[in-house]
């Protein structure tokens, strides 16, 4: 296993701080931190969207996220920070932060990128888009819904 100093994750009601997460990762030997900062945008498409709401199972989703930053500490010489809100989110705000340290950019480029991918990959959380005249979680046209939502 990886030791645990390399990397941290994070899930969490409240907003998150893009500095304090950034400067976790940095270390003397770096040259290069890599930041990925998912925005709550205000358009999907066409619709203008009001906000997101983002559900989890909470257990899951952070074993899912120290498997993916022991994985790409593992891989490539690097320290992570991933950071992913829950709740609701407004227009602007960040849902999910991965930081990314390393003593070279092309491995924190690397590792960023497959960290976000695998994400949205294996992580159970769940997205629902609040938009003018409706709402809908992403993913629904392949039967995709929060595990509160399935008992029902």
């Amino acid at each position: 296993m990886t030791d645990k100093s390399r990397y941290r994750t994070l899930i969490t009601y409240d907003k998150l701080d893009l500095s304090e997460l950034s400067a976790q990762v940095v270390e003397d030997r770096h040259g290069a931190v890599v930041i990925f900062n998912g925005i709550t945008r205000d358009h999907t498409d066409h619709r203008k969207v009001l906000f997101l709401e983002y559900e989890a199972y909470v257990p899951m989703a952070e074993s899912k996220l120290t498997e993916i930053a022991v994985e790409i500490c593992a891989k490539w010489d690097v320290r992570v920070n991933i950071a992913h809100r829950i709740g609701r989110i407004e227009i602007g705000d960040s849902s999910l932060i991965v930081v990314v340290g390393s003593p070279h950019r092309e491995s924190a480029y690397r590792a960023s990128q497959y960290s976000v991918d695998r994400i949205k990959e294996v992580v159970p959380i769940w997205k629902k888009e609040h938009f003018e005249g409706g709402e809908i979680w992403i993913g629904d046209a392949e039967g995709f819904r929060p595990i509160s939502k399935q008992a029902t």
